[in-house]
């Protein structure tokens, strides 16, 4: 058994160091990632794990040979690690807290239909214990309603609250997995269960998915559940003039080009009459150089390996227009929506640089607030499951959309 514990601490004590200091390159960015965003988000866990089994092991065979001694040595630099990795975690309130104070003003909390007390700003270790437990008896769910015809890649959920509502804002969740895998049922869980709560109605949509569709089917989709949202959500307590849109990867990627290319007749083939606006948008760990037009190194691979091989299927030397039409970075216009962007700094797969240049040319083109927190620590999808850092952020994203829908009631109101 001896080997064995020192096989499990060593293991442990290199998904730490990951966790801490992601593998470098583009080889080792798949790998690095799944290790280090489990280690990161799950690091309380992981820590009582390691105590347990170090106590469990030092009663049945104390600490007498050598290989004790450097399993306990290796459990202590774990858990040392994983401390770092808690504390780390802890900083996303600041972080969060900060860019909403930068882009919406210091006192913007004041604002707010329910200004955050301090019970909304702490970690809600209770949530926590069961991360994968999803689950809230204050939201129901309609499941796997058709947007339009096409089968299960059309389909949507809503989550809204349990008492019937009426008039009330919405959002939008678009899952990521790199546009070709993945669907509405495992992604933006924690946000929309906290935003149904607090009286919202979100709608979680499939679209379709590549290698079996091509761009921009994935964007035509989403805009199409736009279409069904204005129409309908009425139906389910929405507001349909007040649509909000979020997601994560290639979400996010989605997220973002749907809030800068409104009502654009070239992605809505059949329905260009259709309302596909948005009045705020929150993407995180997004793509946004679709078309390696920052000259970015992992943004050129990406475009002439993924993009090219799987999403979209074409030359993307002959047919560049076309990677630039649905690059969010490249469709910045002075008419686009509040934004509050979130990325992590130690993300392995989208790296943090990107979210840095699209969110300076938001800033420098854009009439509306531009959020932007970058997370210390975090690696891609931080926030599928509930963990310290992604309450944090659920609580940043809902107070920044509160603060835009009443902004956007006040100016309606003229």
């Amino acid at each position: 058994m001896r080997p064995r514990f020192l096989t499990r601490r060593a293991l442990q004590l290199a998904l730490t160091a990951n966790a801490l200091r992601p593998v470098p390159g583009m080889r080792a960015s798949v790998p690095a990632f799944f290790a280090g965003w489990l280690t990161g988000e799950l690091a309380p866990h992981l820590l009582a794990l390691t105590a347990a089994d170090t106590a469990a092991h030092l009663a049945r065979h104390g600490a007498r040979s050598v290989q004790d001694r450097i399993g306990l040595g290796l459990a202590a630099a774990s858990a040392a690690g994983l401390g770092s990795l808690i504390v780390t975690s802890q900083r996303a309130r600041g972080a969060v807290e900060d860019a909403l104070a930068e882009a919406l003003g210091p006192k913007y909390a004041a604002d707010l239909s329910r200004p955050p007390d301090p019970r909304d700003l702490a970690t809600p270790w209770g949530q926590l214990v069961l991360p994968f437990r999803m689950r809230n008896p204050d939201v129901r769910r309609d499941r796997n309603l058709a947007y339009a015809p096409g089968g299960k890649r059309f389909l949507m959920d809503i989550y809204r609250p349990r008492e019937p509502v009426e008039g009330r804002p919405v959002l939008l969740q678009i899952h990521g997995g790199a546009w070709m895998i993945d669907s509405k049922d495992h992604q933006g869980i924690p946000l929309m269960l906290h935003m149904a709560q607090r009286g919202w109605v979100c709608v979680a949509v499939n679209y379709p998915l590549s290698p079996k569709a091509h761009w921009p089917d994935h964007i035509v989709g989403v805009k199409r559940a736009v279409a069904w949202i204005r129409e309908h959500i009425h139906e389910y307590g929405g507001d349909p003039s007040f649509l909000a849109a979020t997601g994560g990867s290639a979400g996010g990627h989605l997220a973002a080009l749907l809030a800068l290319t409104p009502n654009d007749a070239g992605l809505q083939p059949g329905f260009a009459d259709a309302d596909t606006s948005v009045q705020a948008c929150a993407p995180h760990y997004g793509v946004y150089d679709f078309a390696a037009t920052s000259g970015s190194t992992a943004s050129k691979e990406r475009l002439h390996g993924l993009l090219a091989r799987y999403v979209v299927g074409k030359d993307p030397v002959r047919f560049l227009d076309d990677y630039i039409a649905a690059s969010p970075l490249d469709r910045i216009t002075e008419k686009a929506p509040p934004f509050f962007v979130i990325h992590g700094a130690h993300d392995s797969l989208v790296p943090v640089r990107e979210a840095r240049e699209f969110v300076r040319r938001l800033r420098e083109t854009s009439e509306q607030p531009v959020a932007y927190a970058e997370l210390p620590g975090a690696q891609h999808a931080f926030d599928v499951f509930p963990s310290i850092r992604s309450a944090h952020v659920v609580r940043g994203v809902e107070r920044f959309l509160d603060w835009t829908y009443l902004r956007w009631q006040r100016d309606k109101r003229g």
